[in-house]
């Protein structure tokens, strides 16, 4: 801490992370590695098979490519600094570097439910008006879809950061979390963070609703066309091209918009971190997973990749 005018400024934090016990440190230590190591490999083996190989050249696995990418990324702005405290006696992180995990975090989260929502159009697309699918998603509609999702995260990250680079901090300097995330980092502020929340509210109903909003309308007309279509066999194929998507989508929504949208009162150290390893360290990894197990594509790809290697 800095001293000044018989005020302190807080130059560092510490981050208390999950357990203050050595043994269970080290127990959640190798837990998480494997974590992320499941993680790193699931995603890179998801874009190696899309990269490679031909038949995966569609948007729907132009978006998937990119949402492993972000996948990745999202991970590693927590999990190697989560690693390294568990090992540390020094659990601190820089005022600054706080801030600038709390940008990215939030960057990549953004950028991956705008990516979730361009999916979400691209069954739409193929699902209710498939003859006009080839036209609809050419490649330039999924690259103006890509950067308005990497712009719309890169909004929502920065009006979130350059308010909270208005506030001040005189201690305690101790977070109850193991990352930098909004809410911890305003529990410890001494200024008023009226405005932070107010501000918080307002991005969350305007970026999150609206990506949550436009996958919701166009999974209430895909489960409106998929109803409609007569044979068992016919709507059961239609319904496994878009299942993956919408158990990772589920997954993210629930836990997010439960992390930051809940009452005060509701709140709970306990609850708030088990939600904040949800989508922030294991969906990542389950992404991967999820569409392995449910594509039967990816599963073959897959097949086709570990026999050539060996």
């Amino acid at each position: 801490m800095a001293w000044s005018k018989n005020k302190t400024t807080v130059t560092e934090f510490i981050l208390l992370g999950l357990s203050n016990d050595p043994q269970v440190q080290i127990f959640l230590f190798l837990i998480f590695l494997m974590i992320y190591i499941i993680t790193l490999a699931g995603n890179i083996m998801i874009m190696l098979v899309i990269r490679v190989d031909p038949h995966f050249h569609t948007p729907m696995y132009f978006f998937l490519f990119h949402l492993s990418f972000v996948d990745i990324g999202y991970s590693s702005i927590t999990i190697p600094k989560m690693l390294q405290n568990l090992l540390a006696e020094q659990k601190t992180i820089s005022l600054s570097g706080c801030i600038a995990q709390s940008f990215f975090f939030l960057w990549s989260g953004g950028t991956e439910v705008f990516i979730l929502s361009a999916m979400a159009y691209d069954r739409y697309t193929a699902i209710c008006t498939p003859l006009h699918y080839v036209e609809t998603m050419k490649r330039q509609v999924c690259i103006q879809l890509l950067s308005g999702s990497w712009v719309s995260g890169f909004l929502y990250a920065m009006t979130n950061t350059l308010s909270m680079l208005n506030l001040h901090f005189c201690g305690p300097n101790v977070i109850e979390h193991f990352s930098c995330d909004i809410p911890p980092l305003l529990a410890v502020s001494c200024s008023n963070t009226l405005p932070n929340k107010v501000v918080l509210l307002i991005s969350l109903m305007v970026f999150g609703s609206s990506s949550f909003l436009l996958t919701l309308i166009s999974y209430i007309h895909i489960i409106s066309t998929i109803l409609k279509i007569k044979s068992a066999e016919g709507r059961h194929k239609a319904f496994s091209t878009c299942s993956s998507h919408l158990i990772v989508v589920g997954l993210f929504y629930g836990t997010g918009f439960f992390r930051y949208m809940k009452p005060t009162s509701a709140s709970s150290l306990d609850l708030d971190r088990i939600i904040s390893i949800q989508y922030s360290i294991l969906t990542p990894m389950l992404n991967p997973i999820i569409y392995s197990l449910k594509n039967k594509e990816v599963k073959a790809a897959l097949g086709r990749i570990f026999r050539k290697g060996m």
